[in-house]
């Protein structure tokens, strides 16, 4: 975030004289305390400042770079998973063309009848299947899909930087997000690409608290 020359020299007052009130800010910036509320407030929440009730504030001696890096170790799957789109091992490769071009997605999750993720298929496995005049209607995706354990899924509570990491790794668009059951894996959302993207963008435009 970029900070104003207010809070700037609210910074190097408390570096110097913290721990310091907020009235003995306002007091040194010939402002009121009613003043300062807001800037004291961002700079708090953004980690550049700690408070401590009858103490006051004090500089925590982190960089913008630290406070950047630790609000990206903060940001977990949860906050940014999409809804999954998942489909039956018993549908057919048409019908999951159809799918995927009626959700706009670029992978399929695959369920068993129990609703435990047992493969996934993407935009290129579909394609292999349609080369050569086959009938698509006739072709099982259970044939063409990667299976378990060749999956690489993530939990909702895991970071997001960990799971970009391993869509770079494993070059793939998305994931599923699963939750342990007592038969199997269930898909709860999904992790893409695009919302990774979201995700940092939004911390660069200081929109992630």
């Amino acid at each position: 975030m970029e900070l104003n020359e207010r809070q700037k020299k609210i910074i190097e007052i408390t570096k110097e004289n913290g721990p310091i009130t907020g009235e003995q800010i306002a007091e040194k910036l010939n402002l009121t305390r009613a003043t300062l509320r807001p800037d004291l407030a961002i700079l708090t929440m953004s980690g550049f400042l700690d408070a401590r009730p009858r103490v006051g504030y004090f500089y925590t001696g982190k960089t913008q770079s630290q406070l950047l890096t630790d609000k990206v170790k903060r940001m977990t799957v949860k906050s940014y998973q999409s809804i999954p789109v998942v489909v039956e091992e018993s549908a057919s490769a048409y019908d999951a063309i159809c799918t995927m071009f009626l959700e706009d997605v670029g992978t399929l999750f695959v369920v068993n009848k129990d609703g435990v993720l047992i493969g996934a298929l993407s935009r290129k496995d579909l394609l292999r299947a349609s080369l050569g005049n086959q009938d698509l209607s006739a072709i099982p995706i259970s044939v063409i899909m990667s299976r378990m354990p060749n999956i690489t899924f993530c939990h909702s509570h895991d970071l997001i930087i960990d799971v970009a990491k391993l869509l770079i790794e494993r070059q793939i668009d998305g994931m599923p997000v699963v939750k342990e059951t007592d038969k199997g894996l269930e898909v709860t959302g999904r992790l893409t690409k695009t919302n990774v993207t979201r995700a940092f963008v939004e911390l660069a435009e200081g929109q992630f608290d």
